[in-house]
């Protein structure tokens, strides 16, 4: 395979990467005023650790997004993992094409757009999927190249997914389900390590990297170089830019969380933006259930003022329909677990 439309520097955008005028990102986007959560004490039983459960509850209610300082990775783990991620894109295209793949259930695969020369509409980005949970039963099949890429976001891999577990810890005991409630099913799920490269583009105002979206995770942890996360706010149904801070974590909510809670927290509509000068990277680390463990509504969460609102299903369900549905033209999975009353 040789090198992608985005990676050979076009200067202008051809006709498969424009998408409908109606979807097109504004060259100037108002900046979303998103939470931010300090984890500072987080760890303590004490009465620091119940105002971050709810802070953490009101901007999953309210927003479905957070960013988080004072987490605990170290600057040079984040650095780090960005670094063995540029160096990977940059390898040559004989190297990357040995892990391309359009199978979506594959562990271990990069690509471009969503699914390459299938998708109507493809979109500005190359990427590199890959399981990393339990770390010791996947990094071998990661690339070898470049020499540092297994050590450095397998080091990022191990301390995020241990952050992510505490928040989601958060996240249900603010549900009033209390900090345990998924620990063993979170402890034996799935980490979906999801590094994006997005290229820059001639025309930023034409294409995207990635497609309105929400993760079919618990949540999502992502890791990003520079700006270019667009957030749907619920107030005004507006498109807008998530501010950079530097060494903070965006927190997404997912579908899981938003079945789990019935409703009460929605997960997060997204999608990545593009940059005429320069080339973002995000490490977006997804965190779920296992495979084929079906994902429930709270009981407690549903009483006659609150009927049950969402059907159960798995992160293999979640892959079946990626495989068989465009989803840059139709509604996202979510749609289909919602149950009409």
């Amino acid at each position: 395979m040789g090198e992608t439309a985005q990676e050979r520097g076009l200067s202008h955008v051809t006709q498969c990467y424009v998408i409908p005028k109606s979807d097109r990102p504004s060259l100037n986007p108002e900046t979303a005023d998103v939470p931010i959560v300090d984890l500072m004490g987080f760890g303590d039983s004490s009465s620091q650790r119940s105002t971050i459960v709810k802070d953490i509850g009101n901007a999953c209610r309210y927003y479905g997004f957070f960013q988080i300082i004072n987490h605990g990775i170290d600057q040079f783990v984040l650095d780090g993992a960005l670094s063995s991620a540029f160096d990977f894109f940059n390898l040559p295209p004989q190297e990357k094409a040995k892990f391309m793949s359009n199978d979506v259930h594959k562990p271990v695969r990069s690509g471009t757009s969503l699914k390459d020369g299938v998708d109507k509409i493809q979109f500005w980005r190359v990427f590199l999927k890959h399981y990393a949970h339990p770390l010791e039963d996947w990094v071998k099949s990661w690339p070898e190249n470049p020499p540092t890429y297994r050590e450095q976001t397998g080091r990022y891999a191990v301390e995020v997914r241990t952050l992510a577990l505490e928040i989601m810890g958060a996240i249900t005991e603010s549900l009033g389900l209390g900090a345990k409630y998924l620990d063993d099913e979170m402890e034996k799920g799935m980490q979906v390590m999801a590094v994006n490269c997005y290229p820059p583009c001639p025309k930023p105002g034409l294409a995207l990297g990635l497609p309105s979206h929400s993760d079919y995770s618990c949540l999502t942890v992502n890791l990003q170089s520079t700006t270019g996360l667009e957030i749907l706010e619920r107030e005004d149904g507006k498109w807008k830019a998530v501010p950079e801070l530097k060494g903070a974590l965006q927190v997404h909510v997912g579908d899981h969380v938003e079945v789990l809670s019935n409703g009460m927290y929605k997960s997060l509509v997204h999608r990545a933006t593009l940059n005429r000068e320069r080339t973002r990277i995000s490490i977006a680390s997804l965190h779920s259930l296992g495979m084929d463990e079906k994902m429930k509504t709270a009981k407690e969460l549903v009483d006659e003022e609150h009927p049950k609102g969402y059907k159960e299903s798995s992160f293999r369900d979640f892959l079946n329909f990626l495989a068989k549905n465009d989803i840059s033209e139709g509604k996202g999975f979510i749609e289909t677990l919602k149950t009409q009353y």
